[in-house]
């Protein structure tokens, strides 16, 4: 039962009609925990809500906004009228206001009027609003996230689906670009038609989750939805927020988890968003040597805030609660964790003990995973972090940040340079290739090939393979072998799969066309193959993030660039010798050392002509021989393809 308060007075008159439906959804333990920065369903309160109030049905309004002297609603209900329906300010001193409407309900358009106490005159969407009108359009819409689900299947058996000791393969995607409507290129598909398209070519390719960059609110396209104004929303440019649900909830009945790019680190600085909400520095700081981002010209929640934290923890958790999302890829870590992140000497504020280390977004950052998987343990939060900052996978009892993966940044940068070099060269930059086992399972390391990577004039990743058009396709199914046998989760931009000849543009779609082509059919082929050996072979994914599940046999071959490496699960007849061959040049009759003694099947081959490889290599079985070598007493001879890998399993051991 909503609790009655009272309320301070102030200039403008209040309609007798509308005065006899004054009331409020927060109680005073509502209060205190927004006022410590503990709560964390938020959502449930603030913002819009159809309600029916002693016996009239309209819609209560509530909003945060300390600094005000006056706040009033206007949207089309009443012409937009400045005036006309002023809103309570409560007597706790919490900075909330409030207003019941009788008469009005789900569609309706509106906005806050702000009279700032410090002079200002603001108009602003609704922070909560679960809805907004499609950019340019900036004004908010009562709406509801009522959506009768169907994925109890998934949901009951999502703990399993991503355990840490699970496969975990993610296709990352911004859905604008994806793919276009056929009739109408200019026209992006909507959330209901994205279903129908997406779903049978995620599971025909064997990816186990799909990854969007943001989803949520953002007025400027071109920032890829990093940009974000409607914390609570999503984008209305695809439908409205039950097609999205209708989305997830077909994915999930498809046995296919989603992952969602959530940005806590910066928002814009649009008239109509949170910057300066109520004509001061609320949702972010005043001191812009600690508000400001000078990267991306954006401002930094003020995360030592009570109210700030509750509202950023709360809108994490409502995307997990009201949209059953299966995790949280968190944007841009390292920028919130460093006080001089991207400045210069000068143009940052050490911490109180003269450090870097932002304490307050540390700590933040740590109540944030500690509500998500205390609410939700069987989802997952994923680090975005590119430094070396220690415990980001760590559990927070252990001292760590919480989260349950990391990005692998290291990794793929020292991949990417090395598979960028020619051949010739690499055997001078071995060590950047072997380098990233030395810190491997220092954190729970999910592998990048992502967005980032194909943008701002780098070009796509098949365009940075070495070589003539063969060795290209080549090196790049090398590449994804040698990232899926890897130990670590893996994530995979669209585009990558199909050997996308030209850099990611966000204004168009996928060159799905390429698929007609011999090369590019290969790397897509390739690509479901190694996606179907990541799921299937418990090796590559039961021990993940513990050094017992790889060993090297062959490291440290710089000379003729061959890698060979064992991956090993929970059960040694499980384990599988990987072997790469980072040259065009043939190795015939190649020893290797093997872990057990019998007959090993090359269960995957780059370079079968099935993924448009040359076929060099015909066997398929490697018998062992009682010959010690690479430090093994058991070896065998084989021939090694150009620019390929081998993937063993012994599949019958002797006696």
């Amino acid at each position: 039962m909503a609790k009655k308060v009272k309320f301070i007075s102030h200039s403008i008159s209040i309609p007798a009609e509308s005065a006899e439906g004054w009331y409020s959804r927060f109680s005073d333990f509502d209060i205190s925990l927004f006022r410590a920065g503990r709560h964390y369903k938020l959502y449930e309160k603030f913002g819009s809500h159809v309600v029916t109030h002693d016996g009239l049905d309209g819609t209560y309004f509530a909003l945060w906004a300390p600094n005000a002297k006056l706040v009033t609603i206007e949207g089309n209900f009443n012409g937009w009228n400045k005036s006309s329906h002023p809103m309570q300010v409560r007597w706790d001193g919490s900075g909330i206001w409030e207003l019941f409407i009788p008469g009005i309900g789900t569609g309706e358009v509106y906005k806050y009027y702000i009279s700032s106490n410090t002079g200002e005159t603001l108009e602003k969407a609704d922070p909560f609003a679960l809805r907004w009108e499609e950019p340019p359009s900036t004004a908010s819409i009562v709406w509801d996230t009522w959506y009768e689900w169907r994925d109890e299947e998934w949901m009951n058996s999502r703990h399993r689906n991503n355990a840490l000791n699970k496969p975990m393969s993610v296709y990352e995607m911004h859905f604008g670009s994806w793919a276009r409507n056929i009739e109408s290129p200019d026209d992006f598909l909507s959330y209901r038609q994205m279903a129908a398209k997406l779903i049978p070519y995620i599971k025909a390719m064997g990816f186990t989750h799909v990854e969007f960059l943001p989803m949520m609110e953002h007025p400027f396209y071109p920032s890829w939805g990093y940009q974000i104004t409607g914390y609570f929303a999503a984008t209305s440019r695809f439908g409205t927020p039950q097609d999205f649900m209708f989305l997830i909830d077909e994915l999930h009945k498809n046995g296919i988890g989603l992952i969602l790019d959530w940005v806590p680190s910066h928002f814009p600085g649009d008239e109509h968003g949170l910057y300066r909400f109520d004509g001061t520095h609320l949702y972010e700081h005043a001191d812009m040597k600690k508000g400001f981002h000078p990267d991306w010209k954006s401002y930094i929640f003020n995360y030592g805030r009570n109210e700030v934290k509750s509202f950023l923890i709360s809108n994490a958790i409502f995307w997990l609660d009201r949209y059953h999302a299966d995790g949280l890829r968190v944007d841009a870590v390292a920028s919130m964790l460093y006080l001089d992140y991207s400045r210069e000497e000068g143009e940052w504020i050490p911490n109180e003990f003269g450090g870097n280390e932002n304490l307050e977004a540390i700590s933040f950052l740590k109540e944030f995973n500690e509500a998500v998987y205390s609410n939700f343990p069987d989802v997952q939060t994923i680090a975005e972090e590119s430094t070396a900052f220690p415990g980001v996978s760590k559990p927070t009892y252990a001292g760590g940040l919480g989260f349950g993966m990391k990005w692998m940044m290291g990794w793929m940068n020292d991949t990417l340079e090395y598979f960028s070099e020619d051949s010739i060269h690499r055997k001078y930059n071995h060590n950047r290739i072997t380098f990233s086992t030395e810190y491997a399972f220092t954190e729970n390391f999910m592998l990048p090939f992502s967005h980032d990577e194909v943008v701002h004039g780098k070009g796509s990743l098949l365009n940075r393979m070495p070589g003539d058009e063969w060795q290209k396709f080549a090196n790049l199914r090398l590449l994804y072998m040698y990232m899926f046998t890897h130990p670590g989760t893996k994530c995979l931009f669209m585009g990558n799969e199909i050997g996308q000849s030209r850099e990611w543009d966000f204004d168009h779609s996928l060159d799905w066309h390429l698929l007609e082509h011999a090369p590019h059919q290969g790397i897509n082929q390739m690509v479901k193959s190694l996606n179907n050996l990541y799921t299937s072979e418990p090796a590559l994914y039961e021990k993940s993030f513990e050094s017992a599940g790889f060993e090297w046999i062959e490291g440290g071959d710089a000379e003729n660039s061959v890698l060979v490496y064992s991956r090993k699960g929970n059960e040694p007849e499980n384990d599988l010798v990987i072997i790469l061959n980072l040259t065009p040049v043939p190795r015939n009759s190649w020893r290797i050392g093997l872990p057990a003694e019998g007959k090993w099947q090359i269960i995957l081959n780059s370079d079968d002509p099935e993924y448009f490889g040359s076929g060099l290599v015909k066997h398929t079985t490697i018998i062992s021989e009682h010959i010690f070598w690479h430090g093994k007493k058991q070896s065998g001879l084989m021939n090694l393809p150009p620019l390929g890998g081998l993937v063993l399993k012994l599949v019958y051991p002797t006696r």
